[in-house]
């Protein structure tokens, strides 16, 4: 049975009793250099860094390292309304723009609180089919908030409408709000677990356009956001002009070399113009959805570098450059290359 819980003007739908529905378990740039690394850990690893802390009598308390998982994972779903925006159908009708949203989240809330990542699914598809890679990420202690596009899905009425994908990045920021107002409301399932000062947003095909434009594109720049990973994406196709801003976040892009829908020159285009630091993730032999799908040894490898990725620039966790290095360094699946 489903219950509604509503904070902040949010429906929070959840599992009875607030607790959620618990989950089952060619580019000539700097190589970034290392011993491959295992992707799963059967143990529970913790930060290898002390806060230190003055104390009134002028001594120093050190507090334990924090928990980095692995965390059981439980999900909500939110249903997020912007009343200032519409989207019109195909068939004509129109609605207030609505973001149905899978909330992914560590159920150790003591571990707590975690960084946020906001991620956008490609077009015509839905966040279901990324369901591997973000079962990773809140495994690893993330709470991952997916939308599902009201016009970019396949269920929208009459088809979707890529058109719309200049409106996704406004969609994106909202579901950051919305999110955060639910971590700050005790009645919510998600209650005390964001950490608002760690924010990544990230994406796949036109889900990385979105990410690429609230990290970089000064009209749709999200200063909350402190890391930027893009999945096989580009810049938004329907804008005058795109821009990348100087001074933005770090970024992670992804790249298969037989991509026929998002070439290697559409991610080269942003790259190249992007402020380091900054990562390519070069995968070769892989096609557009597979490697963030289905596709293994290459699903696992993202899944590991993104999060190291994130642990370094959002979580600050000693070593996690290196091992971020070792892992995305694999003969013949994927190269790390970066601009520091």
């Amino acid at each position: 049975m489903l219950a509604a819980i509503v904070a902040g003007g949010i429906a929070v739908i959840s599992a009875a009793g607030g607790a959620g529905r618990p989950l089952g378990p060619g580019h000539p740039r700097t190589p970034l250099v290392g011993a491959p690394a295992p992707v799963r850990s059967t143990t529970v690893r913790t930060a290898t860094t002390h806060t230190v802390a003055a104390t009134g009598s002028g001594t120093r308390a050190v507090h334990p390292p924090r928990r980095l998982g692995p965390f059981g994972v439980a999900e909500t779903v939110m249903r997020i309304v912007d009343p200032t925006r519409t989207v019109t159908f195909r068939n004509g009708e129109t609605e207030p723009r609505t973001l149905v949203t899978y909330v992914r989240y560590p159920t150790a809330r003591g571990a707590g609180p975690f960084p946020l990542i906001v991620f956008g699914h490609g077009f015509a598809e839905t966040p279901g089919l990324y369901a591997q890679l973000l079962q990773a990420w809140a495994q690893a202690g993330f709470v991952v908030a997916a939308p599902l596009y009201p016009l970019a899905n396949p269920n929208a009425p009459d088809g979707p409408l890529e058109s719309d994908l200049p409106n996704q990045p406004a969609d994106d920021r909202l579901v950051i709000t919305r999110v955060l107002a639910a971590s700050a409301a005790a009645s919510s399932p998600l209650h005390g677990l964001v950490n608002p000062r760690q924010i990544a947003v990230a994406g796949q095909s036109d889900g990385g356009d979105t990410a690429l434009a609230v990290g970089y594109d000064p009209p749709y720049r999200d200063p909350r956001v402190g890391a930027v990973i893009v999945l096989s994406g580009g810049e938004i196709p329907f804008l005058p002009a795109f821009q990348i801003a100087p001074g933005g976040p770090p970024l992670l892009a992804t790249q298969g070399s037989d991509d026929p829908i998002n070439p290697p020159s559409a991610t080269d285009a942003f790259f190249d113009s992007a402020p380091p630091p900054k990562f390519l993730l070069w995968l070769p032999g892989a096609n557009h959805l597979p490697p963030y799908s289905t596709e293994q040894p290459q699903l696992q490898t993202v899944a590991r570098v993104s999060i190291l990725f994130l642990r370094h620039y959002l979580e600050h966790v000693p070593g996690a450059l290196r091992r971020m290095a070792a892992a995305g360094n694999r003969p013949g699946i994927a190269t790390l290359t970066s601009d520091p």
